[in-house]
């Protein structure tokens, strides 16, 4: 277990590496090679097969909780040069990080629900991220979410046995788990009648997503049930915009679970889940958390921001990589109140 989260730091280094395209590196990021045969929203793409368990990062064997969990990895594979900017749905590399990333984010909820984690098509995101919103969105809901979709529909109709469920993801993860909520929740409101809670975590949820799908509810507090949950990490002062959080977004805060600008202190929290001599470990009282209602991002003041840049191409003081990491105890036990609300609310 050491090693896979020693290679799992690994793994968010390469994905901080990813998204630096955006952000002016020297890199190949402009290089568009190979786009004019990359799907976009509106075309007719065939998903990946899903009845594939081959196409299944995780499927839950035993189903011993009353609880599922869908997760979404975040941007597990950086292109080459004159490589496409759609990665395949069998890219070995992918799949290796994504299973890595998936030791450090996912196993936050492993306590409180059945594990399924499909592989989908990703966009890579240095070039995703150098583009408009409008043109993100274009692309992400191309091949990524037409394999989203399926992989949700298909777990719905063939493994989720009427099951209450949460939604979990990261990164690109996140911005195709709002497709799921923006799409499939209204289309199914059954479906979404069985939802506990959405964490989009790492990709802004803003107040006009929230106004496009009224049938949505972003989270007030620490045990609202059908509701999202989402934040992105910084250090105090940032005035670079943060790629991952568009204009308007809004965020909670993972320890207080309030969405008032007040200081969490760190040792008001459960504990963080952080690369130390190597491996990864529990470290308590390392991370406070604040609400930046004007960048609508989530602030920790107690860490130095050199200790987590896992590269100089990031921007100094987004902890884009740690947003579940300086948190993951408070998730894990808020997941855990959510679904307990959720459970004695469907019995009562």
């Amino acid at each position: 277990m050491k090693t896979i989260l020693k290679i799992a730091f690994v793994a968010l280094a390469v994905l901080a590496v990813a998204f630096s395209g955006c952000l002016g590196s020297d890199s190949d990021a402009n290089d568009t090679t190979n786009i004019t045969d990359v799907p976009i929203e509106g075309d007719n793409i065939t998903p990946s097969n899903y009845t594939n368990t081959n196409n299944w990062m995780v499927i839950s064997q035993t189903n011993d909780k009353p609880v599922d969990v869908f997760y979404l990895y975040p941007t597990a594979w950086t292109r080459e040069e004159n490589e496409s900017v759609l990665c395949p749905i069998d890219d070995a590399d992918m799949r290796a990080r994504a299973k890595d990333v998936y030791g450090v984010q996912a196993t936050a909820f492993d306590t409180v629900g059945n594990m399924y984690a499909p592989y989908y098509r990703q966009m890579d995101a240095a070039f995703i991220l150098e583009q408009t919103e409008e043109n993100r969105v274009k692309y992400t809901n191309g091949a990524p979410k037409t394999d989203v979709i399926a992989a949700f529909d298909y777990y719905i109709k063939n493994y989720n046995d009427g099951r209450p469920f949460i939604l979990a993801g990261h990164s690109q993860g996140s911005m195709l788990t709002k497709e799921i909520l923006f799409d499939y929740m209204k289309e199914n409101p059954d479906v979404y009648d069985r939802m506990v809670a959405a964490y989009v975590i790492g990709y802004g949820v803003t107040e006009q997503n929230l106004k496009d799908h009224p049938h949505l509810k972003f989270a007030e507090e620490a045990d609202d049930i059908g509701v999202i949950i989402s934040y992105n990490t910084e250090a105090p002062n940032m005035t670079a915009p943060n790629p991952t959080a568009p204009a308007g977004s809004v965020a909670i805060n993972p320890i207080s679970w309030t969405r008032t600008n007040t200081t969490a202190p760190a040792d008001a929290g459960l504990g963080s889940f952080v690369e130390v001599n190597g491996t990864y470990q529990k470290v308590t009282d390392l991370a406070d958390a604040a609400v930046d209602l004007k960048r609508g991002t989530v602030i920790c003041s107690t860490v130095n921001p050199e200790d987590y840049r896992p590269n100089d191409l990031f921007p100094l003081g987004i902890y884009h990589s740690m947003d579940y990491s300086f948190y993951y105890y408070n998730l894990r036990e808020n997941a855990e109140v959510r679904t307990a609300v959720y459970l004695n609310t469907v019995s009562a």
